[in-house]
């Protein structure tokens, strides 16, 4: 087995008496002494602290020194409209396959002269060989290996990051910022993946252990490992790349056509052009034949991942399974994400998830299980 990668934060964990664990060909933190549900509500309560250096940083410079040109290239491999794109803003954004199927979602950031993406971690070896591969004639691709990116989340985290650096209070969601610091040049998205509001910011490497004590030694704020990140993120109704969506699903079947502009569909003045569309922009017409769904399940345990899902309490065949299942700490019950055949996927539909031989039921309803907070 290939030795786990460690990010510069590593020694940090350590001390903060983190239970590591391998994630994406990382050693990373899934819980600190506060454990995972303390963890989860500290962030939806003041503050969390994530170190999400594992991921992908990438900057796609054009050629010809137009930004426009960057986002013209990047739409050959995504159903986003990048052009439309203004500075100082991002986007989510998805890698699409030939045959329609989801390579990675990523977020795409124009900077002015240059597009800075973030790339999932266990993708961002493939993501890059990819970019390199379509747009080399017109981009400079290069991977950012030198820095940190940490993750501040919740309602106190306006206040702990503007402490250190004032601009980012005026920042709304999905804003970006390259500004000075006491910690060098950082990077700054209002964005996350927790439901909250928040921010992902990218830090020199030298500098990044000073940076995340500084956060750290505001009351407010705890560290917060993998494990509360998942619950987060599955309370918020966000995706996990290879669990949720992978290349088996399409962006309509993964209920994320809201993430397709209007440009880029039928009747778009940029319909179309990027891998997969004939699939995509007839599903985006017609419909796909199962769709990602939130599911609560009627009991208090939780439906996890691989759970098969049934029309009715006997008999029958699987009609779905679940992608991803939890306790929801904010909730206060189990929640869980999956694919169901259209036919069943309309909120309020009873269904079944088979747990251990029984046949509990299910509810579908709609997400995020509870409402998300960012600052618009």
């Amino acid at each position: 087995m290939a030795e786990l990668k460690r990010t510069c934060l590593y020694d940090l964990h350590v001390e903060l008496g983190a239970k590591m664990v391998p994630f994406a060909g990382y050693d990373m933190p899934v819980q600190y002494p506060l454990g995972v549900m303390k963890e989860h509500l500290h962030c939806r309560a003041a503050a969390g602290l994530f170190d999400v250096s594992h991921m992908g940083q990438v900057l796609l410079t054009p050629l010809d020194g137009d930004v426009a040109s960057a986002s013209a290239a990047l739409e050959t491999l995504v159903p986003q409209a990048i052009l439309g794109l203004k500075p100082g803003r991002q986007r989510y954004a998805l890698f699409t396959d030939d045959a329609g199927g989801i390579l990675d979602d990523l977020m795409v950031a124009n900077r002015g002269d240059h597009l800075f993406l973030v790339v999932n971690a266990a993708c961002k070896d493939a993501d890059i060989a990819h970019l390199r591969a379509a747009l080399s004639d017109r981009c400079r691709i290069e991977e950012i290996t030198d820095r940190a990116l940490l993750a501040l989340q919740g309602p106190s985290a306006e206040a702990a990051l503007s402490a250190l650096v004032p601009a980012a209070a005026e920042m709304r969601f999905m804003d970006v910022l390259v500004t000075d610091s006491d910690w060098g040049e950082v990077w700054i998205s209002r964005s996350g993946y927790t439901g909250e509001d928040g921010y992902e910011i990218s830090v020199p490497e030298a500098q990044a252990e000073a940076f995340a004590r500084k956060l750290l030694a505001d009351e407010a704020v705890e560290p917060i490992g993998l494990g509360a990140r998942d619950s987060l993120r599955l309370e918020a109704g966000l995706c996990l790349y290879g669990n949720d969506i992978d290349t088996t699903t399409s962006p309509v079947e993964g209920a994320l056509e809201w993430a397709i502009q209007k440009a880029r569909r039928t009747g778009g003045d940029r319909a179309g052009g990027f891998p997969g569309a004939a699939r995509i922009l007839n599903e985006l017409e017609t419909g796909a034949t199962r769709r990602r769904v939130g599911l609560l399940p009627g009991g208090r345990a939780p439906m996890r991942a691989g759970t098969e899902i049934y029309a009715s309490a006997e008999g029958g065949s699987p009609i779905g399974a679940v992608t991803s299942g939890a306790f929801g700490p904010s909730i206060e019950g189990p929640m869980s994400m999956g694919y169901v055949d259209i036919a069943h996927a309309a909120d309020g539909t009873e269904l079944f998830g088979e747990v251990r031989g029984k046949r509990l039921p299910a509810r579908v309803v709609p997400m995020p299980f509870r409402p998300s907070t960012y600052k618009r």
